[in-house]
C-alpha cells in the first residue's frame, strides 16, 4: 500500500503558480513582515489589477447576470476547502476484513480532511467515493436528519 502524505496541498499556492504561469506579468512579490534582524519576509502574489487588464474583455461584474451555484458560508466554505492541513489517516487493521490484500479502503471521519489527505496519492487511481451525510448529529441541516428506526 503507497503511503500517505500527512499534509494536504496549499491550494492557493497552486493557483497561485498557475495564474503566474499562464500570465507571468500578474506575478510580483510583496513584503509580509521583517524577521527579528530586519531582513524582510518576502511572498510570492497575484497582482489582481494586472489580472483585470490581462482579462477585461471577459470579465463579469456588478449587476450582469450570471449563473451561479451559491449558499450560505460559501466563501468560508471556499476557504476551508483551500486551506492546507496537517493530520493523518490511520488504519484499523482488527476492524478491517482482509486489510492487505482489499482493493478498497473505508474511511471514517471528516470528509473533507479525508478527501484533502487522499487527493494526491490516489490521484488518477480512485473508481468511486461514497460519501455517507452526516445523520443524527444534533446539528441543525436545512433536511430532516433525525432518523430512528420504529
Amino acid at each position: 500500500m503507497d503511503k500517505l502524505k500527512m499534509h494536504s496541498v496549499n491550494k492557493v499556492d497552486e493557483n497561485i503558480k498557475k495564474i503566474a504561469e499562464l500570465f507571468p506579468n500578474t506575478f510580483t512579490e510583496v513584503i509580509k513582515g521583517y524577521r527579528d534582524d530586519g531582513t524582510p519576509i518576502i511572498e510570492h502574489a497575484i497582482d489582481f489589477d494586472v489580472l483585470r487588464q490581462e482579462l477585461l474583455d471577459i470579465i463579469v461584474e456588478g449587476p450582469e447576470e450570471r449563473y451561479q451555484f451559491t449558499w450560505p458560508d460559501k466563501k468560508k466554505s471556499i476557504l476551508l476547502a483551500n486551506a492546507p492541513i496537517a493530520k493523518t489517516l490511520r488504519p484499523c487493521r482488527e476492524e478491517s476484513v482482509d486489510f492487505d490484500t482489499t482493493e478498497n479502503l473505508y474511511i471514517e471521519g471528516d470528509n473533507l480532511d479525508a478527501l484533502k489527505l487522499l487527493q494526491e496519492t490516489y490521484l488518477g487511481k480512485v473508481k468511486m467515493i461514497y460519501i455517507d451525510p452526516p445523520y443524527n448529529t444534533g446539528n441543525d441541516f436545512v433536511y430532516e436528519d433525525d432518523f430512528a428506526q420504529s
